[in-house]
C-alpha cells in the first residue's frame, strides 16, 4: 500500500501530473513578444505556406510526437478508457523527453471506433513530426496502424507491438550467439497472439526464423490451419500446418519460448522438455510466465529474459521507442519501416556485446556487466543506447529512401546527440547507486522528525543506508505510528543509552581544557545536544556518518561536529560545496556555506577538496578561481589573495587543471576564455571557487531560484569523518540525497 500511496503523491505533488509546456525562446520584452506573436510571427507563416518543409525550421514540429491512445488496453489493466489512461500517456511523454529529448503531447481519444482514431490522427499531421500509438487493443490496433502508415507522411509507430518485438529480437540474436545456434535452424514458440506477439513473430521471420519453424499459441492452444474458434485475419497469418494442439506439445523440443501472455503460463515441465540451451523470454508484466528461479530449478542451461527490472535481461521498451523516434525525426522520415526496425535490433544487439563502461556499472550499484547469459540486452540507463540506436535508425531511413533530410556527417550527428544528454537527476542516481553497493550506518540527530522518518523508510526500502535514529524512544515510536511506518532501525535514546556515560567521558577528555566540566559533559550527552551524541557515535565508530540540522540553524550542527570530530589532519578549516545541476552539465560551487573570509591557503584547500568531489562522480575537474579581476587586470588585496591561492593549488596539486584569478563570465563562456590563450583552462570551468562566503552563498541561491539549477548540498568537505548538514527547508528527497552522499563519503573515506 505504501508504494501505491507514493505513486499518488508523486503524481499529485507540485504542479499536477508529470509534464508541462516550456518556452524555448525569450518572451520578456515587448520586442520579444512582437517576434513570438504578432506581427513578427507572420514571416514564418508565409515561409511555410511557400515551402511546407520550412515548418521543420520555424516550428517545433520536428521534435514533437503525439502519444495517441483510447485507453482500451492500458498496461495489464485492460480497458480503462481514455481518461484513466492519461497518466500512462504522460509517463510515455516523460520517457521520450528523458531518454531522447523529444517533446510530447499526449492525446487521449474518447472513442473505440478505429476509423475515428484514424481520422483524428490524419487531421493532426500538420502539428506533429511523428505519432506513437499506445494502449489500443488488438485487433483494432493493427488496422489503425496499417491505415495510418499508408495515408500519412510522418512516422506512425505502435510501440506495444514493435517496441517489445525489437528489444526481444536483439536479445534473441545475442542468446543464439551464446549457445551457438543459427536463427534459421531454431524452433520458436510464441505464447500470445495480441499486438506484441504478432509483431514479434513478423520480426523473428524477418531476421531469419523459418515460418515452418514458428508456432503461435493463444488461450485456445496452437493456432493451426483450419482452426475456427477465436480466429481473426491477423492470427490466420501464423496458422501452422501442424498436428500440435497445446502449448505443452509445442514447447517440446523448442529452442526458444516467447511469453506474451499471463503469469504462470509456462510450467517447469515445459522447460524440461525444450531443446538444449533453451532461450525463454517470459515477458508478461508484472509477473512473468515463469520466473528465473523456477526455470533454473529445472535446468541450468537456460537463458532467461523477462519484463522485470529486478531480474537480469529485462525486455524494456524504453530501449527502443525514444531512440527510434529520435533517429526518424532527425532525418524527417516519412515512416518507420522494417529496415529501420531491423537496424534498431542490430544496434541494440551489438551494443550489448561491447565492453560496458564503469559509468554504467556504477549507475546500477557497481554491478559488473559483460556479454553473457546474464547480460544479452543493454541497460535502459546506458547513455550509449541513444548514440547507437538513433544513428542506426537515421542511416537505415536514408538508405531505404524514407528520409527527407539526410544527415551529411554522421560523426557530427553522434556528437550532437551526445551533447544533448543532460545531467539532471543522473548525478544523484549515480550517487545513490554507489551508496547501494555498500550501505553504511547513518546517524540522524533528529530521529523524531517526520521528514527524517519518511526518508529513513526510503533509505531502508531501497537499501541505500542503515539509519540510526537519535531521540526520545517513545516520541520516535509515536511519530512512526502516526506515519504508519514499519521502520525496523536502531533508536538510540541518550537518556537511557549505555553509550552515554562512555561518550560523556570522551567529550570531557576532548574539551576539559576548553572550559568543559564533567557534569556539563554528562548533561550535554544525556539531554542537551543530540549532535554531540551523534558526532561521538561517528568518532567512536558506532556510526559511519552523521546527518543533522533539519530543525536547527547551520552553525548549531557544524559547531558540535567540529568539537567532537574536527577537521582532517593538515587542513586549516572545513569547507562547504554545492553541486548545481543544469540540463547541460553539473557545476561545483565552493565555498558556499562555511568560510566567511578565507585566506589564500584556505581557498587553495577549498579548490583541491572540490576537485576531489568532482572526481568522485567521474567528472574531470576544471577549476576556476573567481574574482572581479581577469589575470591581474586589477591590483587589489582581494585579487592578490586569489592569485596566491592559484599558486598554492598548482604547488600542492600540479596535475589539477586550475587557473585564475578570473571573472565569473570568463570561467564559463568559451568565447571569453579563448581570449586568454595563455590560460591553463582550455575549456570552460566546472569547479568554481569563490573568494568569500558572500559571493559563493549569494551565487548558488540565485542560480537555484532564478537560473533553474538543481542545488545538491550543502556538502561539507574536510571533516575527519563524514558529517553533512541538512537545511531547514529540505524535503524528504533532499534528505535521501544527502544520506546517499554521506554513505559514499563513508565508503571512500570522507573527501
Amino acid at each position: 500500500m505504501a508504494k501505491f500511496k507514493d505513486s499518488l503523491e508523486y503524481h499529485e505533488s507540485g504542479r499536477k501530473g508529470k509534464i508541462a509546456v516550456v518556452p524555448t525562446k525569450p518572451c520578456q520584452t515587448a520586442a520579444d513578444l512582437s517576434l513570438a506573436y504578432s506581427p513578427g510571427v507572420a514571416q514564418p507563416c508565409l515561409a511555410i505556406e511557400k515551402d511546407p518543409s520550412a515548418a521543420y525550421r520555424y516550428t517545433a514540429k520536428g521534435n514533437l510526437v503525439a502519444v495517441v491512445s483510447n485507453g482500451t488496453a492500458v498496461l495489464g489493466l485492460g480497458n480503462l478508457g481514455a481518461l484513466a489512461g492519461k497518466p500512462v500517456m504522460e509517463g510515455k511523454g516523460i520517457l521520450f523527453k528523458r531518454f531522447a529529448d523529444i517533446d510530447v503531447f499526449d492525446i487521449e481519444l474518447d472513442t473505440e471506433d478505429p476509423d475515428e482514431i484514424i481520422r483524428t490522427c490524419q487531421l493532426l499531421e500538420p502539428t506533429f513530426g511523428g505519432i506513437n500509438l499506445e494502449d489500443i487493443k488488438a485487433p483494432e490496433c493493427f488496422y489503425i496502424e496499417e491505415t495510418l502508415k499508408k495515408t500519412m507522411n510522418i512516422p506512425v509507430f505502435h510501440d506495444d507491438q514493435h517496441g517489445t518485438a525489437i528489444i526481444s529480437a536483439a536479445a534473441l540474436l545475442n542468446a543464439l550467439e551464446l549457445v551457438n545456434k543459427k536463427i534459421g535452424d531454431i524452433r520458436l514458440v510464441i505464447n500470445g497472439a495480441g499486438a506484441a506477439a504478432n509483431s514479434c513473430a513478423k520480426l523473428a521471420i524477418a531476421l531469419g526464423v523459418k515460418p515452418a519453424n514458428l508456432i503461435m499459441c493463444d488461450s485456445k492452444g496452437v493456432i493451426y490451419k483450419g482452426r475456427v474458434e477465436g480466429m481473426n485475419p491477423y492470427k490466420e497469418v501464423f496458422a501452422a500446418d501442424t498436428e500440435l494442439r497445446t502449448l505443452e506439445e509445442a514447447a517440446k523440443g523448442a529452442d526458444v519460448l516467447y511469453g506474451l501472455s499471463v503469469k504462470g503460463a509456462f510450467t517447469p515441465a515445459m522447460v524440461a522438455s525444450m531443446n538444449r540451451d533453451p532461450i525463454i523470454m517470459a515477458m508478461a508484466n508484472p509477473d512473468p510466465e515463469i520466473t528465473p528461479e523456477e526455470a533454473f530449478a529445472v535446468r541450468s542451461d537456460v537463458i532467461m529474459a523477462t519484463g522485470r527490472s529486478d531480474y537480469p535481461n529485462q525486455v524494456n521498451n524504453v530501449l527502443g521507442f525514444p531512440f527510434i523516434f529520435r533517429g526518424a525525426l532527425d532525418v524527417h522520415a516519412r515512416s518507420i519501416n522494417e529496415e529501420m526496425k531491423l537496424a534498431a535490433v542490430h544496434a541494440l544487439a551489438n551494443l550489448a556485446r561491447e565492453e560496458v563502461p564503469d559509468s554504467v556499472c556504477k549507475a546500477y550499484g557497481n554491478c559488473k556487466f559483460s556479454f553473457g547469459r546474464q547480460y544479452i540486452i543493454p541497460k535502459p540507463f546506458d547513455p550509449r543506447v541513444l548514440l547507437h540506436v538513433a544513428p542506426a535508425i537515421a542511416k537505415a531511413a536514408m538508405e531505404s529512401g524514407v528520409a527527407r533530410q539526410p544527415i551529411e556527417d554522421m560523426d557530427k550527428y553522434v556528437e550532437q546527440l551526445e551533447s544533448s544528454q543532460g545531467m539532471s537527476k543522473e548525478i544523484m542516481r549515480m550517487i545513490i547507486n554507489k551508496a547501494k553497493s555498500d550501505p553504511k550506518k547513518i546517524v540522524f540527530t533528529e530521529g523524531d522528525n517526520e521528514k527524517i522518518l519518511r526518508a529513513a523508510q526510503i533509505l531502508v526500502d531501497e537499501n541505500i543506508a542503515i539509519p540510526i535514529l537519535i531521540g526520545d524512544r517513545n516520541k520516535v515510536q509515536e511519530a512512526m505510528n502516526v506515519l504508519n511506518l514499519d521502520l525496523q532501525v536502531p533508536i538510540v535514546d541518550p537518556a537511557d543509552s549505555e553509550l552515554t556515560e562512555v561518550y560523556a567521558k570522551e567529550l570531557y577528555a576532548l574539551r576539559q581544557r576548553k572550559g568543559l566540566t564533567m557534569s556539563e559533559a554528562n548533561r550535554t550527552m544525556r539531554r542537551k545536544s543530540r549532535v554531540h551524541f551523534g558526532a561521538m557515535m561517528v568518532r567512536k565508530g558506532d556510526a559511519d556518518a552523521l546527518l543533522g540540522g533539519i530543525d536547527t540553524h547551520y552553525p548549531e550542527t557544524i559547531r558540535p561536529a567540529l568539537q567532537v570530530i574536527g577537521a582532517q589532519e593538515g587542513l586549516r578549516s572545513v569547507h562547504g560545496l554545492y553541486m548545481m545541476v543544469f540540463k547541460k552539465g553539473v557545476f561545483f560551487l565552493a565555498d558556499t556555506t562555511v568560510s566567511i573570509d578565507p585566506s589564500a591557503e584556505e581557498l587553495a584547500e577549498t579548490a583541491i577538496l572540490a576537485a576531489e568531489k568532482a572526481r568522485m562522480l567521474d567528472i574531470e575537474p576544471r577549476v576556476a578561481m573567481l574574482s572581479f579581476s581577469n589575470f591581474g587586470s586589477v591590483k587589489h588585496p582581494h585579487t592578490e589573495k586569489v592569485k596566491r591561492a592559484v599558486e598554492i593549488v598548482k604547488e600542492r596539486a600540479p596535475e589539477l587543471v586550475v587557473d585564475g584569478e578570473m571573472q565569473s563570465d570568463t570561467s564559463v563562456v568559451q568565447e571569453l576564455l579563448d581570449g586568454f590563450t595563455f590560460s591553463k583552462l582550455k575549456q570552460t570551468a566546472n569547479v568554481l571557487i569563490f573568494p568569500d562566503l558572500n559571493s559563493g552563498n549569494i551565487c548558488y541561491k540565485l542560480l537555484h531560484h532564478l537560473g533553474e539549477g538543481e542545488a545538491i548540498g550543502p556538502i561539507l568537505m574536510g571533516m575527519d569523518k563524514p558529517v553533512h548538514v541538512l537545511q531547514r527547508g529540505d524535503d524528504v528527497d533532499d534528505i535521501v540525497n544527502m544520506a546517499a552522499i554521506a554513505v559514499v563519503d563513508a565508503q571512500q573515506g570522507n573527501l
